[in-house]
């Protein structure tokens, strides 16, 4: 770039954070990894003299690579090049987009991303189940959801499986997806072997999408694929999740939760869920619950997670029989 193209990409963060100051770089080291922290410490200790120039320089290609995934989070590939374009000029447009596209990977179906999901059923819901599972790997939950409650019950099924066993997949085949659906980005793909799908990606969706549907897969599941359906069933509700239900349901599972499972699951569980179980009981049970968790010492984790589990099955079996109501995130749940 500019005459200091034989400077690496970890010596221009070095530089960026040196130029941001202690403070700024100290909130970006939150968001690193432990080996990237390491990495960037010793290259910002070994930095001696930069010139104002190519700071400057490091400084602005910083932000024009912010403005350009800005604009491709607002609008698509095609809408960040015509504004970066009437920004910077059509060739700063293209070197912008083309650093970018090099240094990090541009999520496949990001078109996709931005239509409706009824039109989206419309285009794909003849497919192969294993190409729906592929472009729903890339949806939201809530979209995914949608087009997964609108599929016929063997449809909804066989993809279900296919996305929580689907592990890697190669960019020749998303390519080849993703020229089907006149995709912008088939020329973007990065040629690493991309990680999408999986368990906890069919469980965003069944934790989106209506009852009757989950009951449906997890059903069918249970029957062909028992392991996977017990592998699904643990993650889709956790202990933490009891901040998903309203009070009188949380007071109505302590009815049927033991005291001392109760009072070692609390011992792993942060103050907030501490404080929702603590403010649906009696203030002399909070009391002896509390003096619980502090003689009892030293709680292993894996009885905290053994007890957590059991309240969470004692959770389930009361939604399933319709006495309480978790709330989910794909619509306001109907109650008579």
């Amino acid at each position: 770039m500019r005459g200091d193209d034989r400077i690496t990409g970890l010596q221009k963060a070095a530089i960026l954070l040196i130029s941001l100051g202690p403070e700024k770089s100290a909130m970006i080291f939150k968001h690193l990894k432990e080996e990237e922290i390491e990495e960037l410490t010793l290259e910002i200790a070994n930095t001696r003299s930069v010139t104002p120039q190519i700071k400057e320089n490091i400084i602005n290609e910083f932000y024009e690579v912010c403005l350009a995934q800005q604009y491709i989070a607002e609008g698509g590939i095609g809408y960040a090049k015509e504004l970066l374009e009437k920004a910077l000029g059509a060739d700063k447009a293209v070197e912008v987009l083309n650093r970018l596209t090099a240094s990090i990977q541009v999520k496949p179906f990001e078109f996709v991303r931005k239509t409706d999901a009824s039109q989206l059923l419309s285009f794909i819901q003849d497919e192969h189940p294993q190409t729906i599972a592929l472009i729903l790997s890339y949806l939201g939950p809530s979209q995914s959801a949608m087009i997964v409650s609108a599929l016929s019950p063997e449809q909804q099924v066989e993809v279900a499986k296919r996305i929580a066993t689907m592990d890697r997949t190669s960019p020749d085949v998303i390519k080849e997806v993703e020229k089907i659906l006149e995709s912008k980005l088939a020329n973007l793909v990065n040629q690493d072997y991309t990680i999408i799908g999986g368990v906890d990606h069919v469980v965003e969706i069944l934790n989106t999408v209506d009852r009757g549907t989950e009951k449906h897969i997890m059903e069918t599941l249970e029957i062909e694929d028992p392991e996977l359906a017990d592998e699904i069933r643990k993650k889709m509700f956790v202990f933490e999740d009891i901040l998903l239900l309203d009070d009188r349901a949380i007071q109505r599972v302590l009815r049927d939760v033991d005291n001392n499972d109760l009072a070692v699951a609390l011992k792993g569980a942060n103050e907030e869920v501490q404080n929702a179980i603590f403010n649906n009981m009696s203030k002399r049970l909070a009391v002896m619950i509390k003096e619980d968790m502090e003689f009892m010492g030293p709680v292993r984790m894996k009885d905290v997670e053994e007890a957590q589990q059991k309240i969470v099955n004692t959770i389930r079996k009361l939604e399933d029989s319709g006495e309480i109501v978790i709330s989910r995130g794909g619509g306001d749940e109907i109650v008579v």
